[in-house]
């Protein structure tokens, strides 16, 4: 059943706190990080529009994909403020962030082999192992765990 409460106005950050499952804190602090660009009254509330409702969603979904805020309010910057988006605008968002998520799902599917293979074998000290490190050599490359990060053994390590 619809929420026949009037909406006024512009939104107040208790109706948006309400729409989004967000609390008032976060809101105000995707403010404070230029996500979201409410209006103010004379009494100084904020007001917030249906754009900011979308942004903010927006927002959520990224951080739970694993974007930073930054690369959220870069791929926001271009959204208008004075308009809800439209669905150009959200497609332009969309083939940024897909590149991005499609190389995250290239690199995770490529861990994901790789661990099963090693949980697989069981032994971790067969030379064909991407873990079999002698010596620590893989530590010459920078820290962690080098080969399952996409670093591979020498020839003369094998």
């Amino acid at each position: 059943m619809q929420n026949s409460r009037l909406i006024p106005r512009g939104l107040t950050i208790g109706y948006v706190s309400e729409r989004t499952g967000l609390p008032p804190s976060a809101i105000r602090f995707y403010e404070d990080e230029g996500l979201v660009f409410p209006d103010r009254t004379a009494a100084g509330h904020r007001r917030y529009t249906r754009g900011d409702l979308r942004r903010l969603s927006f927002v959520m979904i990224s951080q739970g994909l694993g974007f930073s805020i930054a690369e959220i309010r870069e791929a926001l910057c271009d959204l208008p403020q004075d308009r809800a988006p439209t669905k150009r605008d959200w497609a332009r968002i969309s083939q940024r962030f897909g590149a991005t998520l499609d190389d995250r799902i290239a690199r995770m599917q490529s861990l994901r082999a790789r661990l099963d293979g090693c949980i697989g074998c069981g032994c971790l000290s067969l030379k064909t192992c991407a873990l079999y490190n002698p010596r620590d050599r893989a530590a010459r490359r920078g820290a962690g765990p080098r080969y399952l990060m996409g670093d591979m053994p020498d020839a003369a390590q094998s």
